[in-house]
């Protein structure tokens, strides 16, 4: 077997560097096996695993390395690799791959290093991190820069200016013996250390998502429309309590929503249009719909609420589908019952299914978000499944949950990096 060498380059990063040194590989014939590059703040690490041919010796080629890096301002370390290390190395090629989001206002050393410790107990390797949110500027106080908010938008913002989230992922290595466990374990600690930690495998259809559902009460708004019908009809207490039972799972939530419709009986008609014109948009919605919107994600409402109100929010967002409750009315006034099926956690899986199977989308490529019990069913059949900002039973249950962010935070959970959204916004 021909001599194995892994070449570690570091140093000021500038242009011309990897063709400087594949230049003088090339002269010699040397056979690159693999290459990998990444600058922090303006700091190269390049590291290439060569072949070096049978004749001539490999000596010239170190040298003449050597010189042309002395000439670039860089350092290179040369370490020999035995042939049967190579194979055990080509032999991993095919175990499990994993990517854990980490995901916050801000990411800090001894968040990275708890995270790794947890990685490390469950014998799993760190390959790769990388960064793929936006540089933070540190300024506080006087100029003034240019950030972006939503898709397109650039505004002027200062230190007082909302934030855009913090995201590095880490690429792991080896088997996971039981991912509901692991989820755990990291569940545990995203609470504890205040930020997300979300663990996908690293298959095709994670890089392919073409459908996304929401919940739409307290995921896409900041509210439940119901709660809001109540305190308009002098109701409130009585229907939050039982809101809020339902939302815990301990009331069925088609019986509960009968219970807190009856309780709406002669609300006039008139009332809706003032609530729907004050519906609070949740932090990150309009950023992440505009964003999958371009990238020609079908988007859907899934909601146990009123279609009145979700089709306010399709003109006002660009949704595609809604599917939610339809208010009945006698005489301009609420009867307290709906028209047809009551939309509860079964059917809005049923409903999942019905979207993907007629745009001939796989589960897999399906992302579901909501926050309550009755959102289970629908985030545990989607190939992605996210409880936002949910309570406990349903962090417990779903595969990923976001506590710490907007909604915009799942662009980060596909994979886009924000350099990606600011060209999206540009095209």
């Amino acid at each position: 077997m021909r001599e194995i060498v892994q070449i570690d380059i570091s140093g000021s990063d500038k242009p011309g560097i990897t063709k400087a040194l594949t230049q003088v590989l090339a002269r010699y014939d040397v056979t690159v096996l693999d290459i990998g590059q990444s600058v922090i703040h303006n700091t190269l690490a390049l590291g290439l695993l060569v072949e070096l041919p049978e004749e001539p010796a490999g000596c010239p080629v170190f040298k003449e390395l050597l010189f042309s890096a002395h000439e670039l301002g860089l350092d290179v370390r040369f370490t020999p690799v035995a042939a049967d290390a190579y194979e055990d190395w080509v032999a991993e090629q095919g175990q499990a791959r994993h990517i854990l989001t980490l995901l916050g206002r801000e990411i800090s050393a001894a968040q990275i290093a708890q995270v790794a410790a947890v990685v490390t107990q469950n014998q799993l390797n760190i390959e790769q991190i990388s960064r793929v949110s936006g540089r933070i500027t540190r300024r506080t106080t006087g100029a003034v820069d240019l950030t972006r908010t939503d898709i397109g938008v650039a505004v002027s913002a200062n230190a007082n200016s909302p934030q855009r989230p913090a995201c590095v992922q880490l690429w792991l290595k080896g088997p996971v013996g039981d991912v509901g466990t692991l989820h755990a374990s990291f569940l545990e600690l995203g609470s504890q250390l205040d930020v997300d930690i979300a663990i996908q495998e690293d298959d095709i259809f994670r890089r392919n998502r073409r459908l996304v559902c929401f919940d739409m009460d307290s995921t896409l708004i900041q509210t439940e429309v119901i709660d809001e019908l109540a305190t308009a009809a002098g109701v409130g207490p009585q229907v939050a309590a039982i809101t809020e039972r339902a939302m815990q799972g301990e009331l069925d939530f088609s019986e509960s929503f009968r219970r807190r419709m009856a309780l709406l009986e002669g609300l006039p008609e008139s009332v809706l249009a003032g609530i729907a014109e004050r519906l609070p948009i949740t932090d990150g919605a309009e950023r992440l719909i505009g964003a999958l919107k371009q990238l020609g994600y079908r988007v859907a409402i899934l909601s146990g609420g009123f279609t009145y109100f979700a089709e306010h929010l399709q003109r006002r967002l660009g949704i595609d589908d809604v599917h939610a409750n339809q208010l009945e009315f006698e005489h301009g006034r609420l009867t307290g019952r709906v028209t047809g099926r009551i939309v509860d956690g079964q059917r809005k899986a049923e409903l999942l299914r019905e979207i993907a199977a007629r745009e001939g989308i796989r589960l897999e490529q399906v992302i579901a978000v909501g926050d309550g019990a009755n959102d289970l069913p629908m985030l545990s059949i989607a190939g992605l499944g996210i409880a936002f900002h949910a309570k406990p039973l349903v962090k417990e249950q779903a595969r990923h949950s976001i506590a710490t962010v907007g909604l915009d935070g799942i662009l980060y959970l596909i994979g886009m990096r924000d350099r990606d959204l600011e060209a999206l916004g540009r095209a």
